[in-house]
C-alpha cells in the first residue's frame, strides 16, 4: 500500500498502533483498509465516553444486588465481575494490536467467518436497541414525576408535561436525534462529561441521605400516591448482612454484568482516539473502570446502609416514599434521567455500526446511509419505548444472553481463534476461563427468570 509522504504521513501516524516504546506495528484497519479521519480524540474525552458507556440506570439496582448477596458477597462479585470485564477489553486490545482490526464484527468475521460477524452483529443490535428502549421507557416512566415534583404540591392533572410519551417523544427529537446523527463518537465526549457529574452528584446524594433517614424505618409511611406502606422494620435489620445467599442473589451478578457492559464502544472508541496505542486505550479502559467501580461500590453501599432489607429494586423509589418532596432527591431523580438521556446516542452509535456493516458492508459513509439507520433505529426504539408495557422481562431475556456473550464469550472465543499464543500460554487459559464464565453465567441467569416467569404464571 502506497501512501503519499508530505500529504499522508501525519493521517498514518494516526491511524496505527504503536508498541509500548513508539514503534509502528500494524495499521488499524476497517474493512481491509487502513481508517482516514482528521482528529483524534483526547484521553479525557474518551474517559468521559467510556465511563458513560459504562454507567448508566444500572447504578440505581446495584444497592438492590448489595441486599441479595450482603456486603462482602458483593465486593467479592464486583471485583470478580469488573476486573473480567477489564481482562477481555484487554484482549479485544491485544487482538486489535495482532490484526489490525477495530471493528467488534470484523474480529468475529475473522475468528468464526461470515458467522462471527453475523453473531457479533446481531448481538450488538439487539442489546444496544433493548438498553436504549430501557431507557427511554424509564425516561417516559419518571420524567413527568421528576417534573412534577419540582413543582407546586398543588399542581395536577392536564398539564402537558405529564404525558410521559409526549415528552419522550420531545426529548427524542430534540436531544437524542442531533446527538445520535453525529458522525463520530469523539464529538459525545462534552455530554459523556456532564452525565459522569450527574453520577458523581447521584453518589454524593446517596452518601448524605444515609443519616436522614432512621433506622428502624418509620412504620407508616405516606406513599406518593397517597397510599399507606406498612414496614415491620426492627432492630435486628438495621444490622448489615455480610454474606447472603437466596433466589435473588442470581440476579447479582448478570444486573452487574450489565453495569459494566461497555464492549461494544471500547473499538469504536479506540479508533477515534488520538494516537490510538494498546497502551493507551488500556490506560482509558483502567481509569474508566476504576472510577465506575468507585461511583457503583459507593452508592451501593450507603443505598444499601439506608434501607438495609428494604432497599427497592430501583434505589430512588426508598427515598420518594420516605422523603417524596426532598429538593435533594428530586433533583438528583432528574439528574439521573438526564444522565439516561445523554447515554442514549452513545449507545446508539455502535448500533448503527453494526447495522450499517451487516447491510451494507464495506462501503464508504454515505450521510444518506447514516441518515437513513439512525432515524430506523431510533424509531424502533422510541416505538418500543412508548407501546411496550412492561419490557423489563424481555430486556432481561436479552440481557442474561447477549450481555454475557459480549463481556465475556465473544473476547475469549475470538482470541483462542485468531491468537497465535500457545493454548497452555496464561491469556489462553483466561480466555478460556472467560468463555465457560459466560456461559455459565448466561444460562443460570437465564434459567432463573424462565423459572420466575413459570412461578409467577
Amino acid at each position: 500500500m502506497s501512501i503519499n509522504v508530505n500529504a499522508n504521513t501525519d493521517l498514518y501516524r494516526e491511524c496505527t498502533t504503536e508498541d509500548t516504546e513508539g514503534n509502528e506495528t500494524t495499521p488499524l484497519l476497517t474493512n481491509g483498509s487502513v481508517q482516514t479521519r482528521t482528529k483524534g480524540a483526547s484521553f479525557a474525552s474518551s474517559v468521559f465516553n467510556l465511563m458513560n458507556a459504562i454507567m448508566g440506570s444500572g447504578i440505581l439496582g446495584l444497592a438492590y444486588a448489595m441486599a441479595s448477596t450482603g456486603i462482602v458477597g458483593f465486593c467479592i462479585l464486583l471485583v470478580i465481575v469488573s476486573s473480567l470485564a477489564a481482562y477481555s477489553i484487554h484482549l479485544l486490545l491485544k487482538l486489535c494490536d495482532q490484526t489490525g482490526i477495530n471493528s467488534y464484527e470484523e474480529l468475529g468475521e475473522r475468528a468464526l467467518k461470515k458467522t462471527g460477524k453475523v453473531l457479533v452483529g446481531i448481538a450488538i443490535i439487539v442489546q444496544n436497541i433493548g438498553a436504549m428502549s430501557s431507557y427511554l421507557f424509564i425516561l417516559k416512566s419518571e420524567l413527568p414525576a421528576a417534573i412534577n415534583s419540582l413543582l407546586s404540591p398543588g399542581s395536577t392533572g392536564s398539564a402537558w408535561y405529564e404525558d410521559g410519551r409526549l415528552l419522550l417523544i420531545l426529548v427524542t427529537l430534540c436531544i437524542v436525534l442531533p446527538l445520535s446523527i453525529l458522525p463520530k463518537i469523539g464529538f459525545l465526549g462534552y455530554t459523556s462529561s456532564i452525565a459522569f457529574f450527574f453520577m458523581l452528584y447521584f453518589a454524593v446524594v446517596v452518601v448524605v441521605k444515609k443519616w436522614s433517614i432512621p433506622c428502624p424505618l418509620p412504620h407508616n409511611v405516606t406513599t406518593l400516591s397517597g397510599a399507606f406502606q406498612i414496614s415491620n422494620s426492627s432492630d435486628s435489620e438495621c444490622t448489615p448482612k455480610l454474606f447472603v445467599l437466596s433466589s435473588k442473589s442470581a440476579y447479582a451478578i448478570p444486573t452487574m454484568a450489565f453495569s459494566f457492559l461497555c464492549h461494544t464502544a471500547i473499538l469504536p472508541i479506540y479508533c477515534e482516539l488520538d494516537r490510538p496505542t494498546k497502551s493507551r486505550m488500556q490506560n482509558i479502559t483502567n481509569v474508566s473502570i476504576s472510577l465506575s467501580f468507585l461511583l457503583y461500590l459507593i452508592s451501593a453501599v450507603f443505598g444499601y446502609l439506608t434501607f438495609y432489607a428494604h432497599v427497592d429494586s430501583e434505589l430512588l423509589l426508598g427515598y420518594d416514599v420516605y422523603m417524596p418532596r426532598d429538593i435533594m432527591v428530586m433533583t438528583v431523580r432528574l439528574a439521573i434521567l438526564l444522565s439516561v438521556l445523554l447515554t442514549v446516542p452513545l449507545i446508539h452509535f455502535p448500533a448503527r455500526k453494526a447495522a450499517i456493516l451487516l447491510i451494507c458492508g464495506g462501503r464508504p459513509f454515505s450521510w444518506l446511509i447514516h441518515i437513513i439507520a439512525t432515524l430506523i433505529i431510533l424509531g424502533v426504539v422510541l416505538l418500543m419505548a412508548i407501546f411496550v408495557p412492561d419490557i423489563s422481562n424481555v430486556f432481561g431475556v436479552v440481557g442474561s444472553t447477549t450481555s454475557s456473550c459480549l463481556l465475556f464469550v465473544f473476547p475469549g472465543l475470538f482470541y483462542l481463534k485468531i491468537s497465535s499464543r500457545p493454548l497452555r500460554s496464561f491469556n489462553s487459559i483466561g480466555a478460556a476461563l472467560l468463555v465457560v464464565f459466560g456461559l455459565i453465567m448466561g444460562l443460570i441467569s437465564f434459567s432463573v427468570i424462565v423459572i420466575t416467569w413459570a412461578q409467577s404464571s
